[in-house]
């Protein structure tokens, strides 16, 4: 009994000298050290990105080509890559439903344009940076009155993209309600209807954000998209998108022959039609004053302009057009251009006998729209009031005037801006039924901040779905192999720091057992 009340104390005795002590502070530290490397391996690592991803899309459209290259982390949120814009160029010369006749001539245009984009992009990326080249109403036009011309474009340009070093996805013509859509994507994306940060600096779904409706006119064909009030209904016209998690039900339709250079086509040959004769046409539209000359085969030469095509159709016959610039009369003409009779008075049905819902929210009007209101010197949104008295001062200017109110004059646009405004507004007003109440709800823009808003973004956000996402990379501050030594060793030296420890007690009470029984048989 005496000798267990003795044990704590003798132990505690032989801990305490010089051999115990030196083991306690390696046992001390060696746990500290451990406890202190995995902390910092597990709090201080860094999440690196994988980098970025390239994509290159082509809009090939029907008055001129337009390459955009993309770029987009490697990581994706929530399966959709967050994808800016990196650089534009205009491709020179027309689109490419205009080489129906020469395909070759292709490579040349897109020689420019694509030796600006390696420079964009880095080297070593190349071969891993998709392009796709997506062709719109022009080519649309070109496949449904000549489909082996069609073919023959698009197969020169496989060939053109095989000898270069990018990863070529393939031409192909997109179908209206596609260009309707994607346009509505990119409008909604670039607003941040989709995606915004957070006060962590996170993208997350915006609260309560509603989305926005998109009108885009090309040159051979017009868009309308929005999410109407029931999506249930006009079943046939709702494409389903899913971006970033999300479902979204979308009307949208494309009317063909209604972009702005078919419509004034077929305008010019209404104008002909109705004119007494067939080598000298006034034009109201055109500003008063301006004369130009154009083939027959220009402006009835199209699938658009078809049942206009007199019976004595000479495609190379000149015909003078004069302008007398006369905005009533002009927008008398225009409205010939749409067929409000198919509608038979329905209110969901704006012209042509399609049907589309009750416009709802607000609107961006991009492109043509855009260009075209610009040239009115108006911007953003504005009334109905404005947007008409803008229009009707211009259209009567004559053409020397106009010369100095044009921010860029370029006689091709400048002569049919006259046009363009009265189309725009028919189209919009008794088109879609917008009125002096929800016309101000359209805001004209061009881009959002270096974005271009265009069909070709949307595009490559429904793109990269599909392309497989790289996983996040993780720098630890201690690479595995020393951490593991690190923690192998100190582990180890804890533990023989503690076997000593426990040895110098069971020798501390062994000596007292030998003191004891030594004192025990000391005679007396």
């Amino acid at each position: 009994l005496t000798f267990l009340k003795c044990f704590p104390f003798c132990c505690f005795r032989m801990l305490t000298r010089t051999p115990g002590v030196v083991a306690q502070v390696f046992l001390f530290l060696s746990i500290v050290l451990v406890i202190a490397i995995a902390v910092i391996q597990i709090n201080q690592q860094h999440i690196l990105s994988p980098g970025l991803k390239y994509g290159i899309v082509f809009d090939a459209g029907s008055s001129r080509t337009t390459v955009y290259v993309y770029e987009w982390p490697a990581e994706k949120e929530n399966d959709t890559g967050v994808v800016s814009q990196n650089f534009k160029c205009n491709v020179k010369g027309p689109g490419i439903s205009s080489y129906e006749s020469n395909p070759e001539a292709l490579a040349k245009p897109f020689d420019d344009c694509l030796n600006k984009v390696k420079e964009r992009i880095p080297v070593h990326l190349h071969k891993n940076t998709s392009v796709y080249l997506g062709a719109t109403a022009g080519m649309r036009l070109l496949r449904l009155q000549n489909e082996t011309a069609a073919n023959e474009v698009l197969a020169s340009i496989q060939n053109y993209f095989r000898a270069q070093p990018f990863e070529f996805r393939g031409a192909r013509i997109i179908t209206g309600p596609e260009e309707g859509v994607y346009g509505w994507i990119t409008a909604n994306y670039l607003m941040g209807n989709f995606l915004e940060r957070n006060l962590w600096r996170t993208w997350v779904h915006p609260y309560r954000k509603e989305t926005m409706g998109a009108l885009d006119l090309g040159g051979a064909s017009t868009q309308i998209s929005f999410i109407p009030e029931d999506s249930q209904e006009n079943f046939n016209s709702i494409l389903e998108v899913n971006l970033y998690g999300y479902n979204y039900n979308v009307y949208t339709h494309s009317f063909q022959c209604y972009g702005r250079d078919e419509a004034e086509k077929r305008l010019l040959a209404l104008l002909l039609q109705k004119s007494n004769t067939s080598s000298n046409v006034d034009n109201p539209c055109y500003p008063q004053n301006y004369n130009t000359t154009l083939t027959m085969k220009y402006f009835s030469g199209s699938l658009c302009t078809q049942s206009l095509r007199p019976a004595n159709y000479y495609p190379n016959q000149l015909v003078n057009f004069h302008g007398t610039g006369d905005p009533g009369l002009c927008q008398e003409m225009v409205s010939l251009l749409f067929n409000f009779t198919a509608c038979r008075g329905r209110e969901d049905c704006p012209f042509n006998g399609m049907h589309q819902p009750k416009v709802k929210g607000n609107f961006v009007a991009f492109s043509g729209f855009y260009y075209t209101i610009n040239a009115l010197n108006l911007s953003g949104h504005f009334s109905l009031a404005d947007f008409n008295s803008s229009m009707w001062f211009f259209c009567s200017q004559n053409w020397a005037q106009l010369q100095f109110m044009l921010p860029k004059f370029e006689e091709l646009y400048a002569r049919s801006y006259c046009f363009s405004a009265n189309f725009i507004y028919y189209l919009l007003v008794h088109g879609y039924n917008f009125d002096a109440e929800t016309w101000p709800q359209i805001h004209f823009q061009k881009e959002v901040g270096n974005s271009s808003i265009a069909w070709s973004l949307g595009y490559m956000l429904s793109l990269t779905n599909m392309i497989p996402a790289e996983g996040k990379l993780i720098q630890l501050p201690l690479k595995p192999s020393l951490f593991a030594g690190l923690l192998v060793f100190l582990t180890a030296m804890a533990l023989l720091c503690l076997l000593f420890l426990v040895y110098l007690c069971i020798v501390s009470r062994n000596q007292n057992n030998v003191s004891h029984v030594e004192h025990v048989f000391i005679p007396e």
